[in-house]
């Protein structure tokens, strides 16, 4: 495995730790709950964060994807042991697909379509950071708006929270 990939599966790796935190705060009789009558409700928002990972290293498995073929929904989770083991199935296919990719492969360009017209065509390694990595960032920050917002105790994430002081 190239440097390159080592250090993005390492920062995979911390991050999953991080993202696991937050996922753990989920209170299982709030699943159904939405901040917004347009946003995701808590239980579609954890487990779209658990099983982003997966759905990225699936389709950058490919030279390219066709978006227009295949927009998956996030189902709305009836537990939370749904998330937890979506979470850890996601996980490990993110983790098996950073291990396994060449640098060449890496640097390769890979293509987004919509309808067999190219959106873009970036390399392997731009879009693993915009959409595996910078995806699950935005969506972890997300939860935790919503946890602030049920009064839910947010866990350290870079850190300390108004909840929890790492340093302390």
């Amino acid at each position: 495995m190239s440097t390159m990939m080592e250090a993005m599966l390492g920062e995979f790796r911390e991050e999953a730790e991080t993202t696991k935190r937050v996922l753990e705060r989920v209170p299982a009789d709030k699943l159904t709950w939405r901040p917004h009558a347009k946003s995701m409700s808590l239980g579609e928002l954890a487990m779209h964060l658990a099983s982003a990972p997966a759905g990225v290293a699936r389709f950058i498995q490919h030279d390219e994807f066709d978006i227009s073929q295949s927009r998956p929904q996030t189902p709305q989770p009836a537990t939370l042991a749904e998330i937890q083991a979506a979470f850890e199935q996601s996980t490990r296919a993110a983790e098996e697909c950073l291990k396994g990719m060449s640098e060449q492969k890496a640097m390769a360009n890979w293509r987004l379509l919509f309808k067999g017209k190219e959106v873009f065509a970036r390399p392997r390694t731009e879009v693993l950071r915009k959409i595996m990595f910078n995806h699950l960032y935005h969506h972890r920050g997300q939860l935790s708006v919503y946890l602030r917002l049920l009064d839910v105790p947010v866990p350290v994430i870079y850190g300390k929270s108004a909840d929890e002081n790492p340093f302390a």
